[in-house]
């Protein structure tokens, strides 16, 4: 019996998505124009991800057509809401951090629905370097290569940028430790 139960046990193990929004970096465009980017780490045991492991940078900007699109797609199933687009108190600093922790509830929301996790402009969000008008062509075959391709080609080229930053390293925003 004994034999049987270990067999049951691994056939139902539970699959984990664990995704963290991280190192806030500051891009400039110019003198006048700045914005801020996220890394976006995901590792998971999931069959509905293509790479088991990815990490790309993605901006506000790009949350929102996500949002966007899942909502679209989604019919009745409610889609999270995204943080404030500015807020006008506190420091930048804080403000980032505050985003950052909201991209992160996000993304966590979104990864629990099924329906959205079936979305492959989401998989293609956290899983590719393709802009929003690649993506978009990707998903409606105006693309040579394949939405499962897309991510797979990424995840080659970027098998070392993958592993998650280790505690005390620089690129972690303040109070942003990987979970163990």
């Amino acid at each position: 019996m004994g034999f049987w139960c270990r067999m049951l046990e691994n056939q139902e193990q539970e699959e984990v998505i664990t995704v963290r929004v991280q190192d806030p970096r500051v891009q400039n465009e110019g003198s006048w124009n700045s914005y801020v980017d996220y890394k976006i780490f995901l590792h998971t045991n999931s069959k509905a991800f293509t790479a088991k492991t990815s990490c790309v940078r993605r901006r506000y900007r790009e949350f929102v057509w996500l949002r966007k699109q899942l909502q679209r797609n989604a019919g009745l199933v409610p889609v999270p809401e995204l943080p404030g687009k500015s807020t006008f108190f506190g420091s930048s600093d804080e403000f980032i951090e505050k985003r950052r922790q909201g991209l992160q509830h996000f993304l966590e929301k979104v990864l629990q629905s099924v329906v959205l996790l079936s979305d492959s402009q989401l998989h293609l969000f956290l899983q590719s370097q393709l802009s929003v008008p690649e993506i978009e062509a990707c998903v409606q075959g105006q693309s040579p290569v394949t939405v499962s391709d897309a991510i797979l080609r990424y995840a080659m080229s970027n098998c070392g940028w993958v592993q998650e930053e280790r505690p005390g390293s620089p690129h972690l925003a303040k109070g942003d430790q990987p979970k163990r």
